[in-house]
């Protein structure tokens, strides 16, 4: 049977196969009042579908660990009690479905306070519901403090509204990511210049983290290997490369982080890079070759014997099924059957496989 469809165990927790569905933002949480940063019936049924669908591990999108840690108005947030009801409802359908909740913890940092993607992703005024947004050169070291706070207390909700995995958003230009690379950190003090000093904020959510998610179930980070500048000779800025992000899958690792989920860029949005099937895979691949480190990879993985051959060759632990996952929410069923391995097949989906 292909790796794709084996067990894999993390700590105490087993998650039923490889194929796993990535945080994917759908900026269709409540937006005011009672319902701002809750989940709705949107989030209910494209979760279900994935998970009904044969992904073993469902990753609920960035969810804001404050109001002003969200990158719109209208993503997930998990900062009070009051937002836990509607989470619940998604860990409850995922789990009876066969499929392993997760969330993904995160804050925007100076990204945020923008508008839905497919409405151009502008910035957004208090005047328009928006907020104003820090990044790390205008944060405070009271205000370290409380956001590193506002992830330990994001965590415990986490598990109490019944998610399995916690994924700390660590790239793609958030938060954490712009204390790591040089480019949108310019700190003086203890959290910027050298390695040591950027990934100390990093290190410290995780530590933050990690003290209150149960000791039995995993913790992920994902992590942008690169900001593409090394690799851009159009860009002679210095930024976050391949080397960083070993050194730093070292650091996580010890400091309790299991499993890192590899992508890249965020930083600088418009870097030139060249995108083909896999692109990804290779950075993926450096980290566990060289630290040991299990990982994830995503980026333009498709087809069905793509994905066995990335675990075949060890290049990766688990494979991240994005926006093929969008297109065609029961690839893992099919996947499976290309393959010819055994997998669950919800009774009602059964006269079609």
């Amino acid at each position: 049977m292909s790796q794709l469809f084996e067990p894999f165990r993390l700590r105490a927790l087993t998650i039923p196969n490889r194929v796993w569905m990535p945080p994917m933002g759908q900026y269709s949480a409540g937006s005011e009042g009672p319902a701002v940063g809750v989940p709705t019936d949107w989030h209910l049924a494209h979760q279900g579908a994935r998970a009904a669908g044969g992904a073993g591990l469902i990753l609920t999108e960035g969810t804001g660990v404050s109001p002003t840690g969200r990158t719109t108005p209208y993503d997930l947030g998990i900062w009070t009690d009051a937002q836990l009801p509607g989470f619940q409802r998604i860990t409850a359908l995922v789990t009876s479905l066969g499929a392993v909740p997760g969330i993904q913890l995160s804050h925007s940092g100076s990204k945020g306070s923008t508008d839905r993607q497919w409405l151009g992703g502008k910035r957004l005024g208090p005047e328009q519901g928006g907020w104003r947004p820090a990044g790390p050169g205008e944060l405070t070291l009271a205000d370290i403090d409380r956001i590193v706070e506002e992830f330990a207390a994001a965590a415990r909700r986490a598990a109490a509204a019944g998610y399995q995995v916690v994924e700390l958003l660590a790239g793609h230009g958030y938060l954490i990511h712009q204390f790591l690379s040089p480019v949108t950190n310019h700190r003086t003090d203890a959290y910027g210049g050298s390695f040591e000093s950027r990934t100390r904020f990093a290190l410290r959510v995780v530590d933050a983290v990690r003290a209150v998610w149960p000791d039995d179930l995993p913790l992920f980070a994902r992590v942008s290997a690169t900001d593409w500048l090394t690799e851009n000779p159009s860009d002679d800025r210095e930024g976050w490369t391949v080397d960083d992000t070993v050194r730093l899958a070292t650091l996580l690792a010890d400091h309790g982080v299991d499993l890192l989920n590899v992508s890249s860029g965020g930083i600088v949005p418009d870097a030139r890079i060249t995108v083909g099937p896999g692109y990804q895979v290779p950075f993926a691949a450096r980290v566990k070759a060289e630290t040991g480190v299990p990982v994830a990879a995503v980026g333009m993985i498709t087809e069905p014997d793509q994905a066995a051959k990335i675990l075949a060759n060890s290049e990766a632990d688990a494979i991240l099924i994005g926006r093929e996952l969008l297109r065609h929410p029961t690839w893992p069923l099919d996947a499976a059957k290309a393959l010819g391995a055994e997998v669950r097949i919800p009774p009602q989906y059964r006269r079609a496989y």
